[in-house]
């Protein structure tokens, strides 16, 4: 069997209960590709939707041939999801989008021309963000000055994982092997020639945010693990300097029964047994979110599972 051709241009999206926006989304995208022509593919990824997400994707590979259906076992997360449409897409430049539409598909031609000019990868870096709470605007914006303090790795601020990248940069990105993975910064990681495209990201077309605040924490401390250690080395020194205040404390009070002086036992115990013993748990805390992580990883587990793949070349 001859195998199929690569084709120019692949579109990945995750899809979690998207029902509602998904048709508006294969029109946009379909629409964009059909004005730059040539050979492509959308890759559609359903994490464990409990709509008609699947329903809707299936029958659109039935009528769409550019069409790949991909089904997973169950939810795994948005970056195990688009990392399984990764894996799966054909395309010599690759496209990273949510089916939310937030994203604007019509960027692509844009995006296009920079790869055309020498880039390996083009991301999209917000102007404004439509549609977000000023809590959520303002978090998002402590986060990535938080981990760009922590890190050696120049993460781009108030970026996703809206991007283009070449075939060269996605083949580095697979052979990446992290459970906890944060892909816009270990696409940052690879290097290369990276430009940003700034555009304003609009609001939901349909449906709701899938990264309420539990998710957002668990987001932010995956990427912050992922890419610095500079958590374990602060619990190291606030360590010392906790062991430091504990030693004042005992000499404080070896001096005090020499002099004779009648010091106030309980209200300075409890004091200092609660700052020592808090810092103490916060330090294991940290330790604890590193051993985690280095556990799940050592299990040598797939980090996602199909179900099935519908459409794509027969």
């Amino acid at each position: 069997m001859t195998p199929a051709i690569r084709p120019a241009l692949s579109v990945v999206a995750p899809c979690y209960d998207e029902q509602q926006a998904l048709p508006e989304f294969l029109r946009r995208v379909g629409a964009v590709l059909d004005g730059i022509g040539g050979a492509s593919e959308i890759v559609l990824v359903d994490d464990g939707s409990r709509d008609g997400t699947w329903k809707i994707m299936t029958e659109a590979a039935a009528r769409d041939p550019r069409i790949v259906a991909v089904r997973l076992m169950r939810n795994h997360g948005h970056q195990l999801a688009l990392t399984a449409g990764l894996t799966v897409c054909r395309g010599e430049r690759i496209l990273i989008i949510d089916a939310d539409l937030q994203d604007p598909p019509e960027l692509l031609p844009d995006m296009m021309a920079l790869i055309d000019q020498g880039a390996d990868v083009v991301y999209g870096q917000r102007r404004q963000r439509d549609g977000e709470s000023l809590f959520k605007r303002a978090s998002a914006a402590a986060f990535y000055k938080l981990i760009g303090r922590l890190t050696d790795v120049a993460i781009p601020t108030d970026t996703g994982d809206f991007r283009l990248m070449t075939r060269r940069v996605l083949d580095l990105l697979l052979l990446m092997p992290e459970r906890h993975r944060f892909i816009r910064g270990m696409v940052a990681w690879i290097g290369g020639k990276q430009v940003p495209l700034l555009y304003d990201r609009k609001a939901r077309v349909a449906g709701e945010s899938k990264y309420p605040l539990a998710k957002m924490v668990r987001f932010a401390a995956d990427a912050i693990t992922a890419f610095s250690v500079v958590p374990l080395m602060a619990s190291m020194t606030i360590g010392w300097v906790m062991a430091a205040v504990g030693f004042a404390f005992f000499l404080y009070s070896i001096i005090g029964w020499l002099m004779g002086m009648n010091l106030p036992g309980w209200t300075s115990l409890m004091a200092a047994v609660g700052l020592l013993g808090g810092m103490q748990f916060l330090m294991l805390g940290i330790i604890g979110a590193y051993l985690g992580r280095l556990y799940d990883q050592s299990k040598g587990r797939p980090l996602f599972m199909i179900r099935e793949i519908v459409g794509g070349p027969k």
